[in-house]
């Protein structure tokens, strides 16, 4: 069953997660204790991110620069597949504009087609690091609209390849992210739900949120996007606080705030653990009140740890 066929059909909200690949030369092993960890939740889906080639330079020996192009976490198609048929659990894996050009994502949607794996989250990704802008490969996509749009006319059987002939339609349910504080790039809020609303229009079936630790931004950004016209499901994104210096690191790295009771709190804390559990605290609150009124799906971005999730999840649905 897809992401949307369970929303539509829920009788209460659902319990998502995300996690990461393990870094290049790891076990797969570390992702399963998370998921064990979790499974007893009942999980509707997995997310697994996917991550762009990273550019690197060494120094060689005669003092000039190497430059090196990598990926430091690559296998999110099959680490998917891996954990789809270990715990017949459904999987979402990420698909990026960014580091990809169209025919690689083609080969890639195909591969995921053979797998029998019918959800993904479309993505633009980050710029490459060191850049502040976002470029797109030499015939890659700009936009997330444009990449949604390839993958629902996957759904019509309509490949990149147009004289391809009795070609078998994909059935690719498709989410799309959005951002109750606005993404960092968009001039305004009003801008970014129009920019919301063109992946939607091109097929997207539902939401996930940006992190965020105001469930009344959340709301407010609910409201917003029904009266832009935007009707499918927004499942609401969650990410606890885990440690000291994520009150400075996260809103660097999401451009996003936190509500001065948090910081309060957390600045009261002396360790890292301390921390955590008003992360945990927190999480349960917004989870709660989220509940109550009416989210359709609460996911939480786990970076690879479940204990603070499972106790979360495990006070609030």
């Amino acid at each position: 069953m897809s992401v949307i066929e369970k929303l539509r059909n829920a009788r209460g909200p659902l319990f998502t997660f995300e996690l990461l690949p393990p870094l290049k030369g790891h076990s797969i092993e570390k992702i399963y204790s998370t998921i064990d960890r979790l499974v007893e939740f009942q999980p509707a889906y997995i997310n697994f991110t996917s991550h762009r080639n990273e550019i690197t330079y060494k120094e060689r020996p005669d003092g000039l620069l190497e430059r090196k192009v990598t990926r430091l976490r690559p296998g999110t198609i099959a680490l998917a597949a891996a954990v789809k048929y270990k715990y017949n659990l459904t999987v979402v894996p990420h698909i990026l504009c960014g580091g990809f050009t169209k025919e690689e994502t083609e080969n890639v949607l195909i591969e995921m087609n053979f797998l029998n794996i019918d959800d993904v989250l479309a993505l633009r990704g980050d710029p490459q690091r060191g850049s502040r802008v976002f470029i797109p490969e030499k015939d890659g996509h700009r936009y997330t609209h444009e990449l949604v749009t390839q993958i629902a006319n996957m759904n019509k059987g309509k490949y990149l390849e147009e004289s391809l002939e009795e070609t078998s339609p994909a059935n690719f349910c498709i989410g799309v992210a959005g951002y109750p504080e606005k993404h960092s790039e968009a001039p305004n809020m009003q801008t970014d739900i129009e920019n919301l609303k063109r992946k939607i229009d091109a097929g997207a079936h539902y939401i996930v949120t940006q992190m965020f630790f105001d469930n009344e931004k959340y709301f407010r950004f609910r409201d917003d996007c029904r009266k832009a016209g935007i009707e499918v499901p927004i499942i609401a994104g969650l990410k606890p606080i885990s440690a000291l210096n994520d009150i400075k690191m996260l809103p660097q790295t999401f451009h996003i705030d936190l509500p001065n009771d948090l910081v309060s709190e957390v600045r009261k804390c002396k360790t890292d653990q301390e921390a955590r559990e008003a992360g945990i605290e927190w999480a349960t609150m917004q989870s709660k009140e989220l509940i109550k009124r009416g989210a359709p799906g609460l996911h939480y971005y786990t970076l690879g740890r479940s204990d603070n999730i499972a106790r979360i999840v495990r006070a609030s649905f």
